[in-house]
């Protein structure tokens, strides 16, 4: 009798421990997120930060003292500003946009993964192999049937296919890809809406 008693109550404890560690998984993820998107937000933005954002990004190679000049400011306070939203992560970098056509990548795929599994781990590994392919020029994570759209870029449709079943579909954990080639491109804009 004490043997079952004690069976059972080591059970209890792994299953209540297991519980308790995917509690502090979540909560550990909750907090990072929560840290990270703490700082600077629209609400505490003011009309001049507005315009510095909105002005480097339509032209991120503009002079610090033309920048200063179409948001009102002499340059001084308009440098110390873009260093602060810098130093918040505000602005993330600086890039130029490059045209692929010209060159020579004349493909582009959107491909949607379903993983065999959808446990952190897995998640994170996927991830990491995606990181690491130069052709993944984007990665999302979504919620529903597909867990992954994958923006690829490849000079033609053989080097893609060979993208395709060389590298992408034996990643870790991937289940299914289906892909979608695009005919033209309507409307590109990197950034956020900032003029509203």
């Amino acid at each position: 009798m004490r043997c079952k008693a004690g069976q059972l109550l080591a059970g209890t404890i792994i299953l209540v421990f297991e519980r308790l560690v995917g509690l502090f998984r979540f909560t550990a993820v909750f907090l990072q997120h929560k840290n990270r998107c703490r700082g600077v937000n629209m609400a505490n933005l003011d009309e001049i930060d507005q315009r510095l954002l909105a002005e480097l990004q339509a032209e991120g190679r503009v002079t610090n003292v033309e920048l200063a000049q179409r948001v009102g400011l002499t340059a001084p306070p308009c440098l110390r500003r873009v260093r602060g939203l810098e130093e918040e992560g505000v602005i993330k970098g600086y890039h130029a946009d490059l045209d692929a056509s010209k060159l020579g990548f004349a493909i582009t795929v959107f491909a949607m993964v379903s993983l065999k599994s959808q446990a952190e781990s897995a998640l994170r590994e996927f991830e990491d192999h995606m990181a690491d392919l130069d052709e993944v020029r984007e990665c999302h994570m979504l919620n529903g049937e597909i867990d992954f759209i994958l923006k690829v870029v490849s000079r033609d449709l053989q080097s893609f296919q060979e993208f395709l079943t060389g590298k992408l579909t034996p990643a870790p954990n991937v289940e299914s890809v289906k892909t979608s080639l695009t005919i033209r491109t309507a409307k590109h804009m990197p950034g956020v809406p900032l003029n509203k």
